[in-house]
C-alpha cells in the first residue's frame, strides 16, 4: 500500500509540473503576441506664436489733487456735489470771510494813513530844502528830514503788503479747484470748523481724462521685457513696446490701448517686483481713480516650436512630452516653455522641429515601449494624392 501510494503522489508531482510548463509556456505566447499600442502621432511644428500675459492693476488719475483749506473758519457754503465734474477754477466751498474781509479792510484804511504821513513827510523834506539853499537850517535838519520822509515810504510800502496778504487770506475764502477733474467724497457739512490743520481734506479732484495703470513685473519677466525691445536703455525700450490693453474688473477689455512710459527705479525688496505704469486715454470719464483691472502684454514670436498643452504632462513643476524615436520606441522628454499661445505651448528647448510626439493616450506609457503610430488626417490626404 505504501509503495502504490509513492507512486502515484510522484505521478500526481510530474503531472502537476507538466501542466504548470504548459501554461507558461502558453502565456509567453500570448504575451509575445500582444500587439504594440497604437497611439497618435504628429511631428513638432514651428508656427507664429502669441503669448498673453496678465498683471493685476491699480488706476490713478494722472492727477489726484486733495482739496484743503489755506485758511480757518465755519464752512459757509459748499457749491458742488460729490463725484460731480468740475473745471479748473471753478468755486469749491465757501469759508465765513466776515473776519478776513475786516483785516483786509483794516489794511486798506492802514495803507490810507501810510500815504498821508508819507505826503507829510515829503512836504517838511521840500521845505528844509529850500531854507537849506537859503542858508536857514543846516544839513543836518535835512537829513533827518530825508530819514523822515524814507521811513514814511517804507512804512507805506509795509501797508501795502499787509493789504495784500489780508486780501489773500480774504481770497482764500471761496476755495476753487486747481485742476479739472472729478470730485471724491467731501467728509464734511455746512458749519465745520476747518482749517489748514484738518486732517482729512475737502475733497479729491481727480483729472481722469488721461488715467496712469499701475502694475507689477516680476523679475523674471522685466529682463525678457528688456531682451525683447530694442534700444540701450529703459526709456529706449519703453519707446518701442507694443501698446497695452487694460482688462476692467468685469473681464471686458477697455476699448483704449495704452502705451507703458515709466518704470519705477528699483525692485521692491520684499514682493521682488518692479512697478510699471501705463498711460491710457479716458476723455468719456469710463475710468475712475481707484478702479482695479489687469495689464494685458500680448507678445509675438515668430518661428516658436508650439506643442499642444493636451499632448504634455506636467510632473510638480516641471513639463513632459513622450516622444517615438526612430525604432518607435517611447522616450520622455522634458521641455522648457516660453509661455503660453491659445491652447500650445511655445517651446524654448527639450525637442527639435520635425520630431515626433504622441499626442494622446500616453497616460498608461513608459519609456522604452514600443508603440505604433497611427497616420494622421493629414498624413493619410497626403498618402492618397501621392496614390494617385
Amino acid at each position: 500500500m505504501k509503495v502504490k501510494q509513492t507512486f502515484f503522489s510522484q505521478s500526481s508531482i510530474l503531472v502537476t509540473g507538466m501542466l504548470v510548463f504548459l501554461s507558461s509556456c502558453g502565456n509567453n505566447q500570448q504575451q509575445a503576441e500582444i500587439p504594440p499600442a497604437e497611439v497618435p502621432v504628429e511631428q513638432v511644428k514651428e508656427g507664429l506664436g502669441l503669448s498673453r500675459r496678465e498683471y493685476p492693476a491699480s488706476i490713478q488719475g494722472v492727477s489726484d489733487v486733495e482739496i484743503r483749506p489755506q485758511v480757518s473758519g465755519y464752512l459757509h457754503k459748499i457749491l458742488v456735489d460729490e463725484g460731480a465734474y468740475v473745471q479748473a477754477g471753478q468755486s469749491l466751498f465757501k469759508i465765513d470771510d466776515r473776519v478776513y474781509m475786516e483785516q483786509y479792510n483794516t489794511a486798506k484804511a492802514a495803507i490810507l494813513v501810510a500815504k498821508a504821513n508819507q505826503k507829510t513827510a515829503k512836504i517838511d523834506l521840500d521845505r528844509k530844502m529850500e531854507m537849506v539853499r537859503e542858508g536857514i537850517v543846516s544839513d543836518l535838519q535835512l537829513h533827518q528830514a530825508q530819514a523822515s520822509y524814507d521811513a514814511a515810504a517804507a512804512a507805506l510800502a509795509q501797508a501795502e503788503a499787509a493789504a495784500q496778504s489780508a486780501k489773500i487770506n480774504y481770497d482764500f475764502c471761496t476755495i476753487k479747484a486747481p485742476v479739472s477733474g472729478y470730485l471724491g467724497r467731501i467728509p464734511y457739512r455746512l458749519g465745520s470748523l476747518i482749517g489748514m490743520s484738518s486732517v482729512e481734506p475737502l475733497t479729491v479732484v481727480s483729472d481722469a481724462r488721461q488715467i496712469n495703470v499701475y502694475f507689477n513685473m516680476s523679475e523674471i519677466d522685466f529682463i525678457q521685457f528688456q531682451e525683447k525691445h530694442a534700444g540701450s536703455s529703459v526709456q529706449e525700450k519703453l519707446k518701442h513696446a507694443a501698446p497695452v490693453d487694460l482688462m476692467v474688473a468685469n473681464g471686458s477689455v477697455y476699448p483704449h490701448k495704452g502705451r507703458i512710459d515709466a518704470v519705477e527705479g528699483r525692485f521692491n525688496e520684499t514682493t521682488g517686483s518692479v512697478t510699471f505704469r501705463a498711460k491710457f486715454d479716458n476723455q468719456q470719464g469710463a475710468l475712475r481713480a481707484g478702479n482695479t483691472g489687469k495689464i494685458v502684454i500680448e507678445q509675438q514670436y515668430d518661428k516658436v516650436l508650439l506643442i499642444p498643452i493636451a499632448s504634455t504632462m506636467s510632473i510638480q513643476d516641471k513639463i513632459y512630452v513622450f516622444g517615438v524615436e526612430k525604432d518607435n520606441k517611447v522616450v520622455q522628454k522634458g521641455i522648457s516653455v516660453l509661455g503660453k499661445s491659445g491652447t500650445n505651448y511655445m517651446v524654448s528647448s527639450g525637442i527639435s522641429a520635425g520630431d515626433r510626439y504622441i499626442t494622446a493616450g500616453f497616460e498608461r506609457l513608459q519609456p522604452g515601449m514600443t508603440v505604433l503610430p497611427q497616420q494622421t488626417k493629414v498624413d493619410q490626404v497626403n498618402a492618397q494624392l501621392q496614390g494617385r
